[in-house]
């Protein structure tokens, strides 16, 4: 069992920045590929950004690319996502997800339905 406790969260004028945390219990967090995702009002659930279980990969939304930055600490158990250049199309429930099923990073780890933990989310609001 793998839980999942997002932080960092918070309101911010346009323009800001954030980092935002995810701590993971477990001994294997190393071995899981580390998911971002967001979900506005209204709106499906979407992929922000992914990291591979070194952390030699990484995967951005084009919205965000050369914004958000996505980096892991395996010795912390922790994911982070530094987000620079805060948009109001931002604002959104970020949620931590984590795949633990081995089978690695790849184009698959861009959906949804290949994270089979997900934390409790975290509220980021952005002003104009």
């Amino acid at each position: 069992q793998v839980q999942l406790v997002e932080s960092g969260g918070g309101l911010v004028q346009a323009g800001g920045s954030l980092r935002l945390s995810c701590a993971a219990s477990g001994r294997t967090f190393s071995s899981y590929v580390m998911g971002w995702f967001r979900q506005a009002p209204g709106k499906e659930r979407e992929f922000v950004a992914g990291i591979s279980w070194s952390g030699g990969s990484t995967s951005y939304r084009d919205s965000v690319k050369g914004r958000f930055t996505i980096s892991r600490d395996n010795a912390k158990n922790t994911v982070y996502l530094q987000m620079n250049s805060l948009k109001p199309e931002d604002t959104a429930v970020y949620y931590c997800a984590a795949d633990s099923s081995k089978r690695g990073w790849g184009a698959r780890s861009l959906s949804i339905y290949e994270y089979d933990y997900w934390g409790q989310g975290t509220q980021v609001t952005v002003s104009s």
